[in-house]
């Protein structure tokens, strides 16, 4: 990080209500933000979705711009640059996969690490969108965009049949984690997208965290590394 530039205060409204968001790192150039389940990172479609993390952190940040984002129900670490070069150079660091994210996730069972992978498996399943069930996405092979999933058993809790996960994803497709973890069978707790029922109940929320950022800071070139532990 770059000296006397991290921060870690939550920012709260005149009320004192919390804002769904704390800074985990801001400097002239670019904010980390961990961002809280259930609040989208851009407006949505309608009045009732103009409440959202950029609208909120712009409140106090007027100059800052979206460079990625998260799924409503998924929480942590989202970037946004603070003039519209810094958003095109970060953009660009995503765009050639120079961008390692890394997130957390309790699924249902017990996923076993394919023999001979190591430490990490990989889920290889081309992902297209849903039109009769939009926003969904399916695996499609022959329409579907390629995707890629890298994932390492952190823990299991056979109380619970769960697992705890560690995932790579080296694509950005929308809903990529959750279509991908859907579809070799331990969906993630709480998803009420991908889940049925019973995965439903099992958690409040989405179990589902962003829980790094590793980048070189398009200014100086420092390496930029900038992790948050689940909640849950």
């Amino acid at each position: 990080m770059l000296p006397g530039s991290s921060q870690n205060n939550d920012l709260r409204g005149n009320d004192a209500a919390p804002r769904g968001f704390e800074i985990v790192h801001a400097d002239a150039s670019l904010l980390v933000l961990n961002k809280a389940a259930g609040l989208l990172s851009v407006p949505g479609r309608g009045e009732d979705k103009q409440d959202c993390l950029s609208t909120r952190v712009q409140q106090h940040y007027p100059d800052a711009l979206v460079v990625h984002r998260l799924d409503m129900a998924t929480s942590g670490l989202l970037m946004m640059a603070r003039s519209i070069a810094i958003q095109r150079a970060l953009g660009a660091l995503f765009e050639r996969r120079q961008v390692n994210k890394r997130y957390v996730a309790v699924v249902d069972g017990d996923p076993v690490t394919p023999p001979g992978a190591g430490a990490w498996g990989l889920i290889d399943l081309p992902i297209a969108v849903d039109w009769p069930s939009r926003p969904l996405r399916v695996i499609d092979a022959e329409h579907g965009k390629a995707s890629q999933t890298r994932w390492r058993v952190l823990g299991h809790d056979a109380l619970t049949r769960s697992s705890r996960l560690e995932l790579a994803p080296l694509t950005g497709r929308s809903h990529q984690l959750r279509v991908h973890l859907q579809a070799i069978g331990h969906p993630i707790l709480g998803d009420r997208l991908y889940g049925d029922a019973t995965v439903q109940a099992r958690a409040p929320g989405l179990l589902l965290h962003a829980s790094r950022l590793q980048f070189a800071h398009p200014v100086s070139g420092e390496l930029m590394d900038l992790r948050s532990a689940p909640p849950f």
